[in-house]
């Protein structure tokens, strides 16, 4: 016999309270974990496997009879619930579940979800004992802004030239076009400052938005500032130091949070450091780049401007070390540029040290602040270290959506450098992508990573899409999936882009014909209702049904239960194994439960639904 291919029929669990007493262990203690089965299964024993010190250890689940039998989160009166304890003996302790059964033959319980076949560890549960994020990020909705592109204050006037350094051009915000590509288009300024973001704070607070993440703010070469001329300074052209006060102090009063940009893997050949380093074969500060006897040098992706630095070097992470901590009188924590190839260079490989020395160093002078790792790919190895908090989520949440809600009409859009485009994926590839990536970190790290549909350096989802309603679909799985929303500037108004350069348009604040309305009221009827619903913020994810169109699943406390239907396309009504009646949230109808199942009505177009499972309608 085999078990039942519905997926809402099968085990279930996850790293959320639900399923786990504690999301902070400590090195000893013994954790509850509980194992979700539906009645279909007919499990005879459940069986976790933990591995201390690296040796597979078996201990037998017990039937917890306070919650067999009852509708927890509202549903499924007739599953069992099976408990077991895990001790944490290691910093990072994997489990998994081993389920024996009348219905089928045995089966593991991993992070990916059932499987009769042996897994690697790599996709086992994980509890971590190591500091945990601060409290407030949990509730977090990022806000990205690239500063010169965002808003230019009303006291600053009009841009002048020479008021530019030589590499910049001085361009109209509402007349010139982004150069996408070539040798001009890091020289472009439009004018945006820190005072225009504070001008703007009533916008952003509108969007449900809390955390706002603002790109790099010292001096460079370019308008990205990825190419730091020195860390001592605000940039005069953004407002200086006294304008990042007055942001910070706008920010803060409104109970608002406000995250820093920092590289920490190179900066830029202007800098003095370098500049010194190159001059002076003996100076102090050669050993802080990777030199050559030529001269020539290590830089980030071969891009001479952007010299790599050696965390070797005790200058470095003095230096560094003071540059993080400095800015946090102004920053409630950073971002970390190229996060993953900081401290590894060849043979080199210090990036976990550095992850956890800048995280201590960061707790040191400022308990609660926010530690944010970049990453382009599968971020599961370096998380969970007692360094990055969590991940900007390319790998699991960003590459899954656009490849599953790519439009079809989509002819250039890049893939974040891979060749060949972007792909259409049907939505069982597309929630093995979601699933295996998740179990590659623990449920901690994830849910304090950034799920973001688009940034300032790729394309715009509003392109990929090529749609407002696909579009919607997918600001509709940010609100909805597990993880930190991240909303990049402009696509709240459905701007479009077709690669990172592309994407960075001045905001429309003065062009209402590139605001799109109904975009912008359903980002506030999406994020507003992630804020009102517990479920959604805090809620474990179980997934209930997938085919190629249509993905259904459930975000669930021990109180309640949110039901999300979202599709691409049409789609015929869906059966599910589910004995609650489901109240209408968003753009749905109430369906009733009949004989322990409810049909999910037919859809003609791209849309995302929502329901309580039981209970009654909230008016708040």
């Amino acid at each position: 016999m085999a078990l039942s291919p519905q997926l809402s029929e099968q085990p279930h669990h996850d790293g959320s309270s639900l399923y786990v007493s504690t999301p902070a262990p400590q090195l000893g203690e013994a954790v509850d974990v509980w194992l979700r089965i539906p009645k279909e299964v007919r499990a005879t024993a459940v069986h976790v496997r933990s591995a201390p010190d690296g040796e597979p250890v078996f201990a037998s689940a017990q039937l917890d009879r306070e919650r067999t039998g009852r509708a927890i989160a509202g549903y499924g009166a007739g599953d069992q619930w099976w408990r077991a304890q895990v001790v944490v003996r290691n910093p990072i302790t994997h489990y998994r579940f081993l389920v024996e059964s009348d219905a089928a033959e045995k089966f593991w319980v991993t992070a990916t979800g059932v499987s009769t076949a042996d897994l690697p560890d790599t996709t086992d549960f994980r509890l971590v004992a190591e500091q945990a994020p601060p409290a407030w990020t949990d509730e977090a909705i990022v806000y990205e802004i690239f500063p010169d592109r965002f808003a230019r204050s009303v006291t600053a006037g009009p841009l002048e030239a020479d008021e530019l350094p030589e590499w910049a051009t001085a361009c109209e915000w509402d007349t010139d076009e982004v150069i996408g590509r070539g040798e001009r288009t890091p020289g472009q300024i439009f004018g945006g400052d820190l005072d225009g973001i504070a001008e703007h704070l009533d916008h952003i607070a509108a969007l449900g938005a809390d955390t706002i993440y603002v790109r790099p703010v010292f001096p460079a070469g370019s308008c990205h500032r990825y190419d730091a001329a020195g860390f001592d300074r605000v940039d005069d052209i953004l407002g200086g130091d006294i304008a990042l006060e007055r942001l910070a102090k706008a920010v803060h009063e409104r109970g608002m949070r406000l995250i820093g940009d920092i590289t920490t893997n190179h900066c830029g050949d202007r800098h003095e450091w370098f500049r010194t380093a190159q001059q002076d074969p003996a100076a102090p500060e050669r050993e802080m780049f990777y030199f050559d006897d030529d001269g020539s040098y290590e830089s980030w992706y071969g891009v001479p401007t952007l010299p790599k630095l050696d965390w070797r070097s005790p200058l470095v992470v003095d230096r560094m070390t003071a540059t993080v901590r400095r800015w946090l009188q102004y920053y409630d924590g950073w971002r970390v540029d190229v996060a993953n190839m900081t401290g590894r260079c060849g043979a080199v490989d210090v990036n976990h040290d550095v992850a956890r020395h800048l995280a201590e160093q960061i707790r040191a002078e400022r308990p609660d602040a926010m530690l944010i790792g970049e990453h382009n790919h599968d971020a599961g190895p370096d998380l969970d270290r007692g360094g990055w908090q969590g991940a900007m989520n390319y790998a699991g949440f960003t590459r899954p959506l656009w490849t599953w809600l790519r439009g079809p009409e989509l002819e250039s859009a890049d893939f974040m450098g891979e060749p060949g485009g972007v792909p259409r994926r049907g939505g069982v590839d597309v929630v093995r992508a979601i699933r295996q990536s998740a179990a590659g970190m623990s449920w901690r790290s994830l849910v304090h990573s950034w799920q973001l549909l688009d940034s300032f350096d790729v394309a715009r989802m509003r392109t990929v899409t090529g749609s407002r309603e696909a579009h919607l679909v997918a600001v509709g799985l940010q609100a909805t999936l597990p993880g930190t929303p991240m909303i990049c500037a402009g696509s709240e108004f459905g701007l479009e882009g077709g690669w990172g350069e592309d994407a960075r348009t001045p905001m429309p604040w003065n062009r209402p014909g590139d605001r799109d309305q109904p975009t912008w009221d359903a980002h506030l009827e999406l994020f507003g209702t992630r804020r009102r619903e517990p479920a959604l913020r805090h809620g474990g994810l179980r997934w209930l049904y997938v085919d190629d169109d249509t993905l259904v699943f459930l975000r669930e406390t021990a109180t309640e239960a949110i039901l999300v239907a979202a599709g691409r396309d049409a789609a015929p009504s869906i059966e599910l194994s589910l004995d609650a009646d489901l109240v209408p949230v968003h753009q749905a109808s109430a369906i009733d439960a009949d004989a322990g199942r409810v049909r999910l009505p037919a859809t003609d177009g791209a849309l995302l639904r929502m329901w309580r499972v039981g209970g009654t309608a909230r008016h708040d």
